[in-house]
């Protein structure tokens, strides 16, 4: 029975929010309608609250495992050592590693989530943050090493999972940036397990990089290089 609820669990985790994802490209292809993309968060966040309800209840995984212990000041440390390697170290790296390699970037999906309101973007990214972190580097990773596997090959299937569910939205080229950053967010969470510390590395770079880019005249690669978008940015 545990193991049968282990591997629900885990379908759960990493199945969902790739099907959730393949709704959302229909969302951003389209008319990006505010109210679809609201439905689409609060099945997430129901899709999270089960999959902890199921862990911590039926599977009496312990609170600890999942990284969800009391946050002390080593949180506060945790969180800002990694915030600052993804703003300053590998974040600007990342944002460019799909125009190195001729793939599709950023773009053509900030370009659409523009004709959002700012308060639903910020809200999109901070419950993403809590949702994924929770769903990948939590629950499933716990229960990925419950059936026997080990760590670093659970990890292996927590971040191909986690690069998957970008792809339907975003693309190729980010997607394959997102399993960078989720290869070292769970390096980090193996590392000291304070699933908190990550939510906040995870939550704060896309923040600051979302207002820059949305903020800023015009949006996506325009944002960046004026009328002339991606294809002056190419050049450059």
């Amino acid at each position: 029975m545990i193991d049968t609820l282990s591997i629900l669990v885990l379908l759960l985790a990493l199945g969902g929010p790739i099907a959730i994802a393949q709704i959302g490209q229909r969302s951003v292809a389209g008319a990006t309608r505010l109210s679809l993309n609201l439905l689409l968060q609060l099945l997430l966040a129901g899709l999270a609250i089960t999959c902890l309800w199921i862990a911590l209840g039926p599977l009496r995984v312990p609170i600890d495992t999942i990284g969800l212990g009391s946050p002390d000041l080593g949180t506060l440390f945790w969180a800002a050592g990694m915030s600052a390697i993804f703003v300053f170290g590998l974040g600007p790296i990342l944002l460019r590693l799909p125009l190195w390699l001729g793939l599709n970037g950023f773009e053509e999906t900030l370009s659409a989530l523009a004709d959002l309101p700012i308060w639903y973007l910020v809200l999109a990214v901070v419950a993403g943050g809590i949702v994924e972190e929770l769903l990948y580097r939590g629950i499933a990773l716990a229960a990925l090493t419950s059936l026997g596997l080990d760590p670093i090959l659970a990890a292996t299937f927590v971040v191909t999972a986690f690069a998957l569910a970008h792809i339907p939205m975003w693309g190729i080229g980010p997607a394959l940036t997102t399993a960078i950053s989720a290869a070292a967010l769970t390096a980090f969470f193996l590392w000291h397990g304070d699933l908190l510390a990550n939510i906040i590395a995870m939550s704060s770079p896309i923040l600051l990089a979302s207002f820059w880019a949305l903020l800023s005249p015009g949006c996506g690669a325009k944002n960046r290089y004026g009328e002339g978008g991606a294809d002056d940015a190419a050049q450059r």
